[in-house]
């Protein structure tokens, strides 16, 4: 009955909303959130918009031409999450509605057609040829919308129309950058090795040259070029070195003096990556999974912290603290729903295995108490007492 009176909500809809309210279900389910009911909805939307109820239409098939320059900075994430140098994947339904709508509908028309024709003749060389034409076009008209601010904020208006993620409208002006900067980071990509062990002396020396390479792109190209290095490295979070090598000093102010200070922000995107992880494996019971990413947690904090001196006294200390919180809240809501007499897999001391006294404040901080008050006594309780044995 409930699904009755959606179904009957939904027939008052124009074909365009409820052709705009598909893309946004289907964003959201990349993003990874759960809408009770919403798979019925989504099968019910796609048997109308698509003949065979697929979860492409065939226009997505020639947007997915479109967005292939994107590919190696794609993220999945929440719409109102950080992610300096990647482009959300949410983000691509509702930006190519616009550009097929709002930007160029006619010629958008014409591509799809074209790419469908050489799709189905399976031209792929064909294919990426008239793709590559297309985002020229796109490119131009977009550097002229962005260029007076009435022709920004038409842009914001008109895609909110299509979603409710803030992120579309930041990820639209990134997607302008990548393709202006598309060849300098081609070639970019193409020099950096295959898998970075250790990001120290040699290969950070090399990477460095490789980004001075980026010429009077850099500045625009920075960011994206820094996703690709993060790709590449075995250990994440390394890609701080980059900014902490590169200063005179370990103090936060020097480190965000550098030209590479923005690799600080994606390490801690990166650790935001990994809060939203934490809190889908939680909410999913699945407590292992839940405990690698807490220990991937715990090793950017520590990095952090060790590191960059005064960290506290800067923003990105400010947003690492509230990030910690964050992460306090989430493993204390699945600790209580256990017996206090029953061990659990998230306390475990081993995993904090570091025991300098940076790692035993960085606890405090993360358990959220006062280390001047009752934090530093249970911490001691804590170092005290008896490994206990795992309930989940």
């Amino acid at each position: 009955m409930q699904f009755e009176r959606i179904h009957q909500y939904l027939q008052r809809l124009s074909p365009l909303s409820r052709g705009n309210l598909l893309t946004e279900l289907e964003r959201l389910e990349i993003c990874g959130e759960e809408m009770p009911g919403s798979a019925e909805i989504i099968a019910n939307l796609r048997a109308e918009f698509r003949k065979d109820g697929s979860a492409q239409s065939r226009a997505a098939d020639a947007s997915r031409y479109f967005f292939l320059p994107f590919e190696p900075l794609l993220v999945n994430g929440a719409p109102d999450h950080a992610n300096s140098g990647h482009i959300l994947r949410g983000s691509l339904p509702p930006i190519w509605e616009w550009i097929s709508r709002d930007l160029l509908p006619t010629m958008t028309r014409d591509y799809v057609k074209a790419m469908n024709d050489l799709i189905a003749a399976e031209n792929q060389r064909e294919a990426r040829q008239m793709a590559a034409t297309f985002q020229i076009k796109v490119v131009k008209l977009l550097e002229s919308t962005f260029s007076s601010p009435d022709g920004g904020n038409q842009t914001r208006t008109r895609l909110a129309t299509y979603t409710a993620a803030p992120a579309a409208y930041g990820d639209l002006g990134k997607m302008l950058s990548v393709l202006r900067t598309r060849e300098a980071l081609t070639k970019f990509a193409n020099a950096l090795p295959a898998k970075i062990e250790k990001f120290d002396h040699a290969p950070l020396a090399k990477v460095r040259r490789l980004l001075d390479g980026l010429g009077d792109k850099k500045a625009e190209a920075l960011p994206f070029a820094l996703a690709l290095i993060a790709k590449r490295l075995q250990t994440p979070w390394e890609l701080i070195r980059l900014a902490t090598k590169a200063s005179p000093s370990k103090n936060a102010a020097d480190i965000a003096a550098t030209p590479y200070a923005i690799a600080i922000s994606m390490v801690l995107d990166r650790l935001d990556d990994q809060r939203a992880l934490l809190r889908m494996a939680l909410k999913k019971n699945r407590t292992l999974v839940a405990k690698e990413h807490l220990i991937n947690i715990y090793d950017i904090e520590y990095a952090l912290r060790v590191r960059i001196d005064m960290l506290d006294e800067s923003a990105w200390g400010k947003r690492l603290d509230d990030l910690m919180s964050a992460i306090a809240a989430l493993v204390e809501a699945e600790v209580k729903r256990f017996p206090d007499k029953v061990g659990h897999v998230l306390m475990s001391r081993n995993l904090r295995n570091h025991q300098s006294l940076s790692g035993r404040l960085t606890y405090l901080a993360w358990k959220g108490r006062d280390a001047l008050n009752e934090g530093a006594g249970y911490f001691k309780k804590l170092l005290g007492q008896p490994e206990k044995s795992s309930a989940a």
